[in-house]
């Protein structure tokens, strides 16, 4: 469920990225649930119009634990920017490497040498993190997918999806992230060859994103479930990297990596999220909350692909949320089941677990 910590599926990923519209960042902007100045934490920045206005932005106990609370969960960003191990469960990030960056293997994102993406070293550390930067760095970098250094991201960071928090929880993720313990490694820059470099551009800036409306449960669902990039992998696409229509969190995507720890690689299909028998009808909100919490139900662990290390650290309301988002999704009929022989899928046009019964 939702999408992976470590973005094996990066080819697919970064085609949707490059081929979206900014008309689709527009609807995706316009659907998030606003609340008026008064009820908005971000009321207290009226004057400069928005705390990310603000340089330095200001340091608050709330901001710090929210932060924390957006990074080491929703958000997943120890996923991508720190070395993890793999062969526990739940996933557990390295000692003393957390947010201190991380060199994707080629395998994994489908890139051919010599290109190289580095997730960088984002922890305060003044030589080798981020140290240096500026918050309105990190705002640009998540709104815009503008790097410090004014290059465009690689859409492996998923920008495109950060960029619809609200700007209070933007900013408290940039307060959090630059308070973590600084992490002495150098690590190596991204290098990409020209042709790729111009396959993606930057976004265009955003007007300011209040709180979400959190007694609208299915609409405060849609912003964590789109905060928590979960369709990145549990929507299939096309032989061009376009996600198909009609098949919107249905899953089949395949992920692979070293998913199991070790080096050994495996393949796994992201599972469908939609209400339909072969997703997740049967689930009620505890069933919901339990596989999440423990990896899995029962004798059906969920692979460690998954990022339900870090979603286990949401709240029982935020996961309920998320829950009644999904099931209000459209229901759509695609059997996926990795516990099954990969067999060819007309529907999501590749090989998974059940795919010929579709």
């Amino acid at each position: 469920m939702f999408t992976s910590p470590r973005r094996s599926l990066a080819g697919n990923l970064i085609a949707v990225a490059v081929v979206a519209t900014m008309a689709s960042f527009l609807v995706l902007r316009s659907s998030i649930t606003t609340v008026t100045a008064a009820t908005s934490p971000t009321a207290s920045a009226a004057a400069v119009g928005s705390v990310l206005d603000m340089e330095p932005i200001p340091r608050t106990p709330e901001r710090l634990a929210r932060g924390k609370y957006l990074v080491e969960g929703l958000l997943q960003c120890a996923g991508c920017h720190s070395e993890n191990d793999f062969s526990k469960r739940p996933v557990e990030v390295l000692p003393g490497k957390k947010l201190g960056g991380f060199v994707f293997p080629n395998a994994e994102i489908g890139l051919k040498t010599p290109n190289r993406i580095v997730a960088p070293n984002i922890s305060p550390d003044l030589e080798y993190g981020a140290g240096t930067w500026k918050d309105a760095d990190f705002v640009r970098a998540l709104r815009q997918g503008i790097g410090h250094d004014g290059r465009t991201l690689y859409p492996l960071m998923p920008y495109f999806y950060f960029r619809s928090l609200s700007d209070e929880d933007l900013a408290s993720v940039v307060v959090y992230e630059r308070s973590v313990p600084p992490v002495h490694i150098k690590r190596p820059k991204t290098f990409l060859t020209e042709d790729i470099r111009k396959s993606f551009q930057p976004l265009l800036p955003m007007e300011h994103i209040p709180e979400p409306n959190r007694s609208d449960r299915v609409s405060y669902g849609h912003y964590l479930v789109t905060g928590g990039h979960c369709d990145g992998c549990h929507t299939p696409v096309d032989e061009k990297g376009g996600p198909i229509a009609g098949m919107e969190f249905s899953g089949g995507q395949p992920l692979v990596g070293a998913w199991a720890g070790g080096k050994k690689i495996i393949t796994v299909n992201a599972l469908n999220l939609t209400p339909d028998a072969s997703g997740i009808s049967y689930f009620d909100e505890n069933m919901f909350i339990e596989v999440i919490r423990n990896g899995g139900f029962r004798a059906r662990p969920l692979a460690n692909i998954m990022p339900w290390a870090f979603f286990r650290n949401l709240t029982d309301d935020d996961l309920k949320a998320i829950f009644e988002y999904l099931h209000s999704l459209k229901p759509i009929c695609h059997h996926v089941d990795n516990t099954e022989p990969a067999t060819y899928c007309k529907q999501c046009r590749t090989k998974h677990g059940l795919g010929a019964m579709n």
